[in-house]
């Protein structure tokens, strides 16, 4: 599906930005204060969140310390477009847990000229590349990537350690089922 509609009202040059790191780094308060600085901009924003994401909210996508941002909340990437109207930024928070496919949405939407936001886990609990992000960071033209402190010595963390026994690829959760690890502490941790 090729995106001409509106066309007129979007940047001529649209981007990808992708937030990356580890959880509890800062991502999702990245993501909203380039959002909040596009809205008093005046520009047309859309946020997307994945709608297996219900930790805060079912309608927001909500920081660790209670910043929210109304959101739309979709199951897979290609539930994106049809959303769109006359916004020139879009964001989507939590991309790990999209389809393979968010980088080819992102790519047609970034080059009919709209600036995309992109937030998500570069790695997951096992530390092996999460999802579509390693195709977004590929195709990116702006790439931040955040680091939390190491709750266990104190240093930059970019590894998010699994403290519950699930095996499962995806479970979601905050401080209760995850904490910030550096490379030397979860080494130790996963051994």
């Amino acid at each position: 599906m090729f995106i001409e509609a509106n066309a007129n009202l979007r940047n001529e040059s649209g981007c990808i930005e992708v937030i990356t790191g580890s959880m509890f780094s800062g991502k999702t308060e990245e993501l909203l204060r380039r959002l909040k600085r596009a809205s008093y901009a005046h520009q047309g924003v859309a946020l997307f969140k994945h709608a297996s994401d219900k930790r805060y909210s079912l309608t927001d996508v909500v920081t660790h310390d209670e910043q929210s941002f109304r959101a739309i909340a979709i199951n897979n990437s290609s539930e994106i477009i049809p959303w769109l109207k006359q916004e020139s930024v879009v964001a989507i928070d939590e991309a790990q847990f999209f389809d393979l496919e968010l980088a080819v949405v992102c790519n047609q939407l970034a080059n009919s000229g709209i600036r995309m936001i992109v937030a998500g886990l570069d790695m997951d609990f096992l530390g092996k590349p999460f999802g579509p992000i390693p195709e977004l960071l590929a195709n990116a033209d702006f790439i931040t990537k955040l680091k939390a402190i190491c709750v266990s010595c104190g240093n930059l963390a970019h590894f998010s350690h699994r403290k519950s026994s699930e095996n499962e690829l995806i479970v979601t959760g905050a401080y209760n089922i995850y904490e910030p690890l550096c490379r030397f502490c979860y080494q130790k941790a996963m051994k």
